[in-house]
């Protein structure tokens, strides 16, 4: 079985309850769901006049490729609703593939370790919270250490429980 950690986030509708769909639907069409992280309310990267995020890591274990991983992936967006328009618009739910066992893969449409996880707190903050030793396949540090030198000042918050839904 591979190991994957995927990176669920979204800022429109029920955020709460599009990143449950998600985890239940990866769960279901994509393999055993091992971890998941707390909910963290997160300032939009990239766009700055958009409502904030909410975002989770989920670690699942699937039989699938990198490539089938993806195709999974962006079918599971659809069903919850995600059209894509405008690269960074905002949306019911995105997933990404942030890390694949200790691959290093390029493709056109897939990199991982995910391009840009170094750079990005939100992504940095619960990767760390359910794998902070995973040593980076790249850049040879935790992802503890990756958070630490992380440059990037946009707010990252565990998600209250009492503000679910809203």
């Amino acid at each position: 079985m591979n190991k994957a950690y995927l990176l669920t986030g979204g800022n429109m509708g029920n955020r709460v309850q599009n990143l449950a769909d998600a985890c239940t639907l990866i769960g279901q069409q994509i393999g055993p769901v091992e971890a998941t992280s707390s909910l963290y309310e997160t300032a939009a990267w990239g766009v700055a006049d958009q409502p904030d995020y909410l975002n989770q890591v989920v670690i699942v274990k699937t039989l699938l490729t990198p490539e089938a991983l993806l195709n999974e992936l962006l079918a599971i967006e659809h069903q919850l609703g995600r059209t894509r328009l405008h690269k960074y618009d905002a949306r019911t739910i995105d997933i990404d593939i942030l890390l694949y066992n200790q691959l290093i893969f390029n493709l056109p449409n897939l990199h991982i370790p995910h391009e840009h996880l170094h750079r990005r707190r939100f992504a940095l903050v619960p990767l760390a919270e359910v794998a902070g030793s995973y040593v980076h396949p790249i850049w040879g540090k935790t992802i503890l250490t990756l958070l630490e030198e992380c440059t990037d000042v946009l707010h990252v918050k565990k998600f209250a429980s009492a503000n679910a839904g809203k």
